[in-house]
């Protein structure tokens, strides 16, 4: 088998599929890309055995040879490839031996027979789950897997986010039981199903969908992707390119308990400058506690406080429209930003419910996304205003 290849185009499709190989496995195939040829075209596929990729070569500009293929090894070629001093390169294959070529360097390298390289599972036979598209499923998994562990915690759901269709919508939700994300919007689905993935993965997906968004398609022309599933897997499957993800087997906590459709307090706020504000407060808290104290009068302000021992004191008015009863509650720093991050809006609301209730963020205008943090624990020093007049950090315009 012998391939020509474009560097910048065939490299996009050679890292997606490195990414889901095992360069720490005893298996020596699995620390592999396998290369193979069908209809002539040529696919690269990796797995970790709880991952999986398939995806089409693009860039491959010239190819001789019908062979199984062979599998190339992720940690040489992936760095032939990247450092290549020319943007035309040729790889040729015979036997468990290969020759890399580009410009004026020659490479030879060792590679493993296809038949070693572990057989993937194909989704042929599994049951279809829903049918999005790329841009839609990409803002789920943005916004649904905030709240998720990329860790391996336990109890295992903590790392893992709850994919459900109900009467044909689709909610993405992950907790860490300290926040909560719910991400949702309608779908084209046969049943109500569910099932938990875990979050790594995931990301992986998010980078694969990004690829299609930018392929210069509308999302009226773009394909959608087809999700299938059966009892330990989930095939996500976008035109060539498929990737299937082993289920997380656990029970997704009842969250729709705990969220309180009742609150006592609203704001609604400029995004990029309540964003802004935590942004200069972290400054002083990120080495401590990483609180900010939250405090809001109605028909007023909103004033953020941050403070720490070794550091200092900073103060923050953010122009906001508030309604309800007044309250002040610390909470993660960290935690809001992450939420206010992922929310394409100008505007965000909030709904608080006391010092110790829950703190819910949407978009101003819909509720297609929810993210629920609690709030934290504070004691005098937190509340404290001394030196906050002396903070040296300006207001939020």
């Amino acid at each position: 088998m012998k391939i020509e290849i474009n560097k910048p185009e065939f490299l996009k499709s050679w890292q997606m599929a490195e990414r889901a190989g095992s360069l720490k496995s005893a298996v020596s195939s699995l620390g592999g890309v396998l290369v193979s040829v069908a209809d002539d075209k040529v696919y690269l596929s990796a797995t970790d055995l709880r991952t999986s990729v398939k995806c089409e070569a693009k860039g491959v500009t010239s190819l001789s040879g019908i062979e199984n293929g062979a599998v190339f090894p992720i940690k040489i070629l992936g760095e032939l490839f990247k450092k290549a001093s020319s943007d035309v390169i040729s790889v040729s294959i015979e036997g468990e031996k290969g020759v890399f070529s580009s410009a004026r360097n020659k490479t030879r390298f060792v590679t493993w027979r296809a038949e070693d390289f572990p057989k993937l599972p194909q989704s042929d036979a599994a049951s279809r789950f829903c049918e999005i598209q790329a841009a839609e499923l990409s803002r789920l998994l943005t916004e649904g897997s905030i709240a998720g562990s990329a860790k391996d915690d336990f109890p295992k759901y903590l790392g893992a986010c709850l994919f459900n269709i109900n009467s044909g919508t689709l909610r993405v939700v992950s907790t860490d039981a300290r926040r909560l994300s719910i991400s949702r919007c309608p779908v084209t689905a046969d049943a109500d199903a569910e099932f938990l993935l875990p979050v790594t993965p995931l990301h992986e997906l998010s980078r694969l969908l990004s690829d299609v968004k930018d392929a210069g398609k509308t999302q009226e022309e773009a394909e959608p992707v087809r999700v299938f599933y059966d009892d330990s897997l989930v095939w996500f499957r976008v035109g060539d390119t498929e990737l299937s993800v082993r289920r997380v087997e656990a029970s997704f906590p009842n969250y729709e308990k705990i969220l309180n459709p009742n609150s006592a307090s609203s704001v609604v706020v400029r995004r990029d400058s309540f964003i802004s504000a935590l942004e200069r407060i972290d400054i002083i808290v990120r080495a401590h506690t990483r609180i900010v104290v939250m405090k809001l009068s109605p028909g007023g302000k909103m004033v953020l406080s941050g403070r720490a021992p070794d550091t200092g004191t900073a103060s923050e008015e953010i122009d906001a429209i508030i309604d309800g009863d007044p309250v002040q509650a610390g909470f993660n720093v960290g935690f809001i930003q992450d939420g206010l991050k992922s929310i394409g809006s100008e505007d965000v609301r909030l709904s608080l419910n006391g010092e110790a209730g829950q703190m819910n963020i949407r978009r101003a205008d819909t509720d297609d996304f929810l993210y629920m943090l609690m709030p934290v624990r504070l004691n005098d020093a937190d509340t404290s205003d001394d030196d906050a007049e002396t903070s040296d950090v300006a207001p939020a315009s």
